[in-house]
């Protein structure tokens, strides 16, 4: 992923603003990218395996709004994917006025039974795409005055046990975007993270956690690991849904002036407030390890 982007001549703006949602063939995606067009913008919906569009195109026509969703490939794990398709926006609109990052990939399992390839694999989607997309989209938005959003995590300001691949990635979304957006603001492109909390979404399900193998593979953190298993499974009684969740993000979208962090619910600002105040990290210890027990 060290491919530099040709810069491509942004052509004169026209029609409506245009913004690029990666990761729309569910959950937040989805809703996202459906909320964007009907607050009026054109959405370019993408996603890794275009075949899988039928329930966002259903969505869209559900809400009136197909005229202005644009189904598109992108692979965020794929430089070549990402610079074609942030090129082929651009020269069909002629602009591009914000990027919306939202594909992300999670894992549940600890460092020593699973190895590295876990941590690689969610660096890749969550953290590596997160930049490459949005290096790729910066010079479009920088002529726009446009702006980037990310759907981060809760787990992106409080480590969760048993998600340290996760956590780790969306860890490095927050310090890199908290890095960039004073240094492109000076150039007129806004830059916030959206951290929800647990969603009722296919998500969760496309994890892929096969719960006896996992605690069969857990070996001495089995107790640990059925403890949070059992604790997670509560929390999603009370999940938000995909579109209480990207109503947010349309929000940001639409809003005069972004700000920099924003939380999807008061569950999610109760849970990261938790670690804002938190200086030695002994309450955040101590809150987590009760997830164990």
């Amino acid at each position: 992923m060290s491919a530099t982007p040709t810069p491509t001549p942004t052509p004169t703006p026209t029609g409506p603003k245009v913004v690029l949602v990666t990761g729309t063939s569910t959950g937040i995606g989805l809703a996202a990218a459906v909320a964007a067009a009907r607050a009026g913008l054109h959405t370019v919906a993408t996603m890794r395996d275009t075949g899988r569009a039928d329930a966002l195109l259903e969505a869209a026509a559900e809400a009136g709004v197909s005229d202005l969703i644009q189904v598109k490939p992108l692979d965020v794990t794929d430089a070549g994917s990402v610079a074609r398709c942030v090129a082929e926006v651009v020269a069909e609109h002629g602009r591009l006025d914000a990027v919306v990052n939202n594909a992300g990939a999670g894992f549940v399992g600890t460092i020593e039974q699973h190895g590295m390839e876990p941590v690689r694999a969610a660096m890749e989607v969550n953290y590596f795409g997160v930049v490459e997309v949005t290096r790729a989209a910066l010079p479009h938005l920088r002529a726009s005055g446009g702006r980037v959003i990310t759907v981060t995590s809760v787990g992106g300001m409080i480590g969760q046990p048993f998600n340290e691949a996760y956590c780790a990635a969306k860890f490095a979304v927050e310090g890199f975007m908290e890095s960039l957006a004073p240094v492109v603001a000076t150039t007129g492109v806004q830059v916030a993270v959206v951290e929800p909390g647990a969603v009722t979404s296919e998500f969760v399900a496309t994890i892929g956690i096969d719960v006896p193998t996992l605690l069969t593979e857990a070996g001495p953190y089995a107790p640990a690991l059925r403890a949070y298993l059992g604790r997670t499974s509560q929390a999603y009684d009370h999940a938000q849904t995909s579109a209480e969740a990207a109503a947010p993000v349309v929000e940001a979208l639409t809003a005069e002036r972004m700000p920099f962090r924003v939380q999807t619910s008061d569950w999610a600002r109760d849970f990261v407030g938790i670690k804002l105040a938190d200086l030695d990290g002994s309450t955040v210890q101590d809150f987590t390890t009760g997830w164990l027990k």
